[in-house]
C-alpha cells in the first residue's frame, strides 16, 4: 500500500530514543525508522513499541530488517502497529510476497549493483530504497540506473546523505523521498539536533526549488 502525504518524504533512520523520534517529527520529518537487526543502532521491539505509541497523529513508523525471516518481520510489524517495513539483504520473491500480503507497506532496499532486469525480485514492494551501502557515490550510481520511466515504484534515496549533499540530490534527481542515518548523528543511534534540523530544512528547500519534474501523480 502506498503512503499518502504531500511534498518530499523524509525519513530519519536508526532511531533509538523517544526524544530523537519526537524531535525528528517535530522538525518536519515524515517518518522515523527502527533497526531490529544486529546493528549498532539496534532497538528492542518493546522500546520501539513505547516510542511508536507516543508519536503524534500522522507520523509514520518504519521497522528496518535485514536477512530476517518473513514471519518475524510480519509479527513485529503488526504487534507494534508499524506504518511500514523496510527489508534489506537476501529475501526470496516468495518471502517478499508473503510479507507484502500481511503488512501495510513494504520498502525494499537494493544494492547499487542490482540491475533493472532483476525487478522480478521486488514484486510486492511499494517503494525502493537505494542503496544498501551508506555511501553517496553508490547512491548516485544507483539512481542513474533506476531512474527509468519503466520503473513504476517510487524511489527513496538513502546512501551517504548529509545536510550538505541532500540539496544537490533532491534538486537534481526526481526521488520520492530521502532517508538519512549517520549523516545526522554524533554517534551511532544518537542524533545531533542541529544536523537534524539542517537536513530536514535543506531537503524541504531543495524540493521546493527542484530542477526536475516529479512523478508523484503516477505513483498513486
Amino acid at each position: 500500500m502506498r503512503l499518502r502525504g504531500e511534498g518530499l518524504f523524509i525519513k530519519i533512520s536508526g532511531i533509538t530514543t523517544e526524544e530523537d523520534a519526537l524531535f525528528s517529527i517535530g522538525l518536519g520529518a515524515s517518518a522515523v525508522g527502527f533497526e531490529f537487526g544486529p546493528t549498532a543502532r539496534r532497538i528492542s521491539p518493546a522500546l520501539a513499541h513505547d516510542i511508536v505509541r507516543r508519536l503524534p497523529n500522522g507520523a509514520l513508523s518504519v521497522g528496518e530488517f535485514r536477512n530476517e525471516m518473513p514471519q518475524r518481520i510480519v509479527e513485529v510489524a503488526n504487534t507494534l502497529g508499524l506504518s511500514a517495513v523496510q527489508i534489506g539483504g537476501v529475501i526470496t520473491p516468495e518471502h517478499l510476497a508473503y510479507v507484502a500480503e500481511r503488512v501495510n507497506t513494504v520498502m525494499r532496499t537494493l544494492p547499487s549493483t542490482t540491475a533493472i532486469d532483476s525487478s522480478s525480485h521486488i514484486a510486492g514492494a511499494d517503494y525502493l530504497l537505494l542503496p544498501e551501502s551508506d555511501d553517496y557515490d553508490s547512491l548516485v550510481d544507483c539512481l542513474v540506473t533506476f531512474l527509468d520511466e519503466t520503473i513504476q515504484v517510487p524511489l527513496i534515496a538513502s546512501g551517504g546523505l548529509t545536510p550538505s549533499n541532500v540539496v544537490d540530490l533532491v534538486q537534481n534527481y526526481p526521488v520520492w523521498g530521502v532517508d538519512v542515518r549517520a549523516g545526522v548523528e554524533v554517534s551511532p543511534g544518537m542524533k545531533d539536533p542541529v544536523l537534524l534540523g539542517e537536513f530536514i530544512a535543506n531537503a524541504r528547500w531543495a524540493y521546493a526549488n527542484s530542477y526536475v519534474e516529479r512523478r508523484h501523480d503516477d505513483w498513486f
